[in-house]
């Protein structure tokens, strides 16, 4: 079964400006449990996973990604993904997806899959295949409650903004890119987008496009947004939230 069947989509609304974060330590953006079997303890998963765990502790902050899969049988198999925001440190991104697997775990006890969203990191797990495939149905929405003066005009140079980055971010090795533009009345808009870099560069310009079409149902108007999902994300906000 695509891992796109195992988790729900969730809408969620919260003000961004109370989860910008200096340092790690904040609570998680969200997470989901898979609706797969569960493992019994000291199981042959349960074996595989922790070893999957470490393995994408050691790989992922070096680079900022980590992909792996542990164990012989199919049916025991666990496969991970670990993808750190391309502007964090290798020490921010060690600390995240440390922690990451910890939490999702203690809250999907016995789960066979579950995906968890920090600020910096996300992290994965699944008993079944899912490299290499657009995440759509693993996707929330984030939004900053305050509304803008213009929203016609602001969607638009917002769009804009954020397909531009797209573009950008699909032709580079890391799938990440930032920007920022200049609207008026000294307000300045900076935008983020990244993919997980399993994908292809087609798929990942792909699920970015798909994701900033959602941009009238997750942020019409308003002053920040995001919409994340499993395999890529967008965020855009009129103060800078990336760092230097």
């Amino acid at each position: 079964m695509s891992s796109t069947k195992l988790f729900s989509t969730f809408l969620f609304s919260l003000t961004l400006s109370l989860i910008l974060q200096t340092s790690f330590g904040a609570d998680p953006l969200f997470h989901f449990c898979s609706n797969s079997q569960n493992f019994t303890a000291n199981s042959p998963y349960e074996s595989n996973l922790k070893t999957l765990i470490n393995s994408l502790i050691y790989k992922t902050p070096s680079s900022g990604f980590g992909v792996a899969s542990v164990g012989i049988d199919q049916n025991q198999k666990a496969y991970g993904l670990a993808l750190c925001r391309g502007d964090v440190s290798a020490s921010e991104c060690k600390t995240c997806v440390s922690e990451a697997p910890k939490e999702i775990l203690n809250r999907c006890q016995y789960n066979k899959g579950g995906i968890i969203w920090y600020d910096y990191c996300m992290f994965k797990y699944l008993d079944t295949d899912f490299f290499a495939k657009i995440d759509y149905t693993n996707r929330f929405y984030m939004w900053n409650l305050n509304n803008v003066s213009d929203p016609s005009s602001f969607n638009y140079k917002t769009r804009e903004l954020l397909s531009q980055l797209a573009e950008k971010a699909y032709v580079t090795s890391n799938f990440y890119a930032t920007g920022e533009v200049y609207l008026e009345n000294s307000v300045t808009l900076y935008g983020l987008t990244q993919c997980t870099r399993d994908l292809s560069s087609n798929d990942c310009k792909k699920c970015l496009d798909d994701a900033i079409d959602e941009l009238p149902n997750c942020c019409d108007g308003k002053e920040g947004g995001r919409v994340v999902s499993g395999s890529c994300n967008f965020r855009y906000e009129i103060y800078p939230f990336v760092k230097e």
